[in-house]
């Protein structure tokens, strides 16, 4: 499959404000995620980080600041969550991103049902299409799981390859990831760690969120670090190794105490 280079940033902010009413919660927010891009988002809870997701996914509008999807400006009082999704913006979370007591193939389709001349789901057509995004977009081959699978006999890194699994397949070209490998073994988080790699392997871009850090710098070609509602650091994943990566969060969250005394 060819890049696509019809956009150099999948999604781009500038100048972003956002208010809660007095709470400035993001200050001139610049960011970008380019188009074939794994970003790591890193902060302590209250950084931004959900203000800025809520802002990218529809949820929440910017107070101001300008907001660019493929290139496309964006008109923050029109956007949606709905239209979020139509221009391929999907977000995966760690625990809400599956129907556990349904298919590996219904849960492909939930939203998207395939209808025959009749208005009948197609079931065989269903079950192909599961079955080749299990095998070939994803590379999910566990043994014993079929189409056919429930959810909930799956291990947590395994719905977790569903979730993105079903993202890339049905146009997402930035998929957000949550907290994917919260409460997850080593095994498991290995698991999660290669469908994320898929992703930029299928030409997509995404962000991806975690308290964990050695997990964000595994798959992350670019880390960007939010503190009090601002970009404290924008680092290529090049130009810094996971231990200067931890030193330099060690280091700012020691000033950041010193400051507060």
């Amino acid at each position: 499959m060819a890049l696509n280079t019809e956009y150099e940033f999948a999604v781009k902010i500038e100048k972003c404000c956002k208010y809660y009413g007095h709470i400035h919660a993001l200050k001139e927010i610049d960011f970008e995620v380019g188009s074939n891009e794994v970003v790591g988002l890193i902060g302590d809870n209250g950084a931004g980080k959900s203000s800025l997701i809520k802002i990218i996914t529809g949820v929440y509008p910017p107070t101001s600041g300008n907001f660019y999807i493929k290139g496309k400006k964006i008109d923050p009082r029109s956007f949606s969550v709905k239209q979020a999704q139509n221009m391929g913006i999907a977000t995966v979370y760690q625990d809400r991103s599956l129907a556990e007591k349904q298919d590996l193939w219904r849960n492909f389709f939930i939203g998207r049902q395939i209808t025959n001349a009749f208005g009948f789901i197609n079931v065989k057509k269903e079950k192909a299409i599961a079955k080749e995004i299990l095998l070939n977009t994803i590379g999910f081959r566990g043994v014993g799981i079929t189409v056919d699978s429930k959810v909930s006999t799956l291990s947590g890194g395994e719905r977790q390859g569903i979730a993105i699994g079903r993202a890339m397949y049905f146009d997402s070209d930035l998929i957000i990831l949550d907290e994917p490998t919260v409460a997850l073994s080593l095994k498991e988080i290995k698991k999660v760690i290669n469908f994320v790699e898929k992703i930029k392997e299928n030409n997509k871009a995404s962000i991806f969120i975690s308290h964990n850090i050695a997990d964000v710098y595994s798959v992350s070609d670019r880390f960007v670090v939010l503190d009090r509602g601002e970009v404290v650091g924008n680092i290529p994943k090049s130009d810094i190794s996971l231990k200067d990566l931890n030193t330099f969060l060690l280091d700012y969250a020691h000033r950041l105490k010193d400051e507060d005394k």
